[in-house]
């Protein structure tokens, strides 16, 4: 997956803005005003920081070299992908998965008013 594809596919989440709180390199994506991507759509290799289930982010850790506990996240709910370069590749598929899983664990935080806005066509 390119960079730009990246940043595509995180925007086509339903509701999805890209901002850049921390500097201009840094694309964090949000939903509703929380963050469930974070890349540095410039760097090599390409990473992006996913929030992740405690219990599955142990388990792709074990089983894919590219995912490691989250860089300058909590640890405990989210990795660091490798996308691109040294530590293996992971099928965009299965990239594009972590993306939506990580989107859904943040509505699904969400209050039930916000969550029912995103479901709306």
């Amino acid at each position: 997956m390119t960079p730009e594809e990246l940043r595509t596919f995180c925007l086509s989440c339903n509701d999805a803005a890209e901002d850049f709180p921390f500097t201009p390199e840094i694309s964090v994506f949000k939903v509703a005003g929380k963050m469930f991507a974070l890349t540095a759509l410039g760097a090599r290799p390409l990473t992006v920081n996913l929030k992740c289930d405690p219990d599955l982010a142990v388990q792709l850790r074990a089983a894919h070299p590219e995912i490691v506990p989250g860089w300058h996240m909590n640890k405990r709910h989210w990795n660091t992908v490798t996308v691109d370069g040294t530590g293996g590749t992971l099928p965009a598929r299965q990239l594009r998965e972590l993306i939506e899983d990580s989107y859904d664990l943040v509505v699904a935080g969400l209050p039930r008013a916000q969550r029912l806005r995103l479901n709306r066509p």
